[in-house]
């Protein structure tokens, strides 16, 4: 009886698949947009104001910000909690994953959310007589919650880590 809980608990991790191949659809879907972007960006290439074309390039940026997060977190999170991404030698595909732990992913994902933040902050600044006072104070505030939340992320992280053998 036991083995056979065993085996159904340690086989739910495969509906974690449909999550993570869910991602990778919407990443899909985010390139298709990202491609419209770029025509968009091609579209203002002689527009006189260098603001115009700036701001299209930091919305690119943040396009590729948000992609690489999914890949980071399909990927390591694939090879860690569902199957081993091996070729047929055993050699894993993704070596470069494994250096991608839990506690590493987490704040991965923390310095690409300030990343992406700083990006919509500087995409407010750089046309900020379009944002009332209101609007620039919670973007400001946010971007602060998320720099701290990534601060305490780091710190607890050190605080945790383990010593090396020295």
């Amino acid at each position: 009886m036991q083995g056979a809980l065993e085996k159904s608990i340690l086989a739910t991790r495969w509906l974690l698949a449909v999550f993570l191949v869910g991602l990778g659809v919407a990443l899909a879907l985010y390139a298709v947009r990202f491609v419209w972007k770029l025509g968009k960006l091609a579209a203002d290439l002689f527009e006189p104001d260098d603001s115009v074309f700036l701001l299209g390039v930091l919305h690119l940026l943040d396009a590729a910000l948000v992609a690489s997060l999914i890949v980071m977190v399909v990927i390591s999170s694939w090879d860690s909690l569902v199957s081993k991404l091996t070729d047929d030698n055993g050699t894993s595909k993704v070596a470069w994953a494994t250096k991608i732990d839990a506690t590493n992913l987490k704040l991965k994902l923390a310095t690409a959310i300030v990343a992406i933040s700083s990006i919509h902050l500087l995409q407010i600044f750089m046309s900020v007589g379009s944002y009332g006072d209101r609007e620039i104070i919670w973007a400001l505030a946010l971007h602060g919650m998320f720099v701290g939340g990534g601060f305490l992320l780091a710190v607890m992280d050190r605080l945790g880590a383990k010593p090396e053998p020295g």
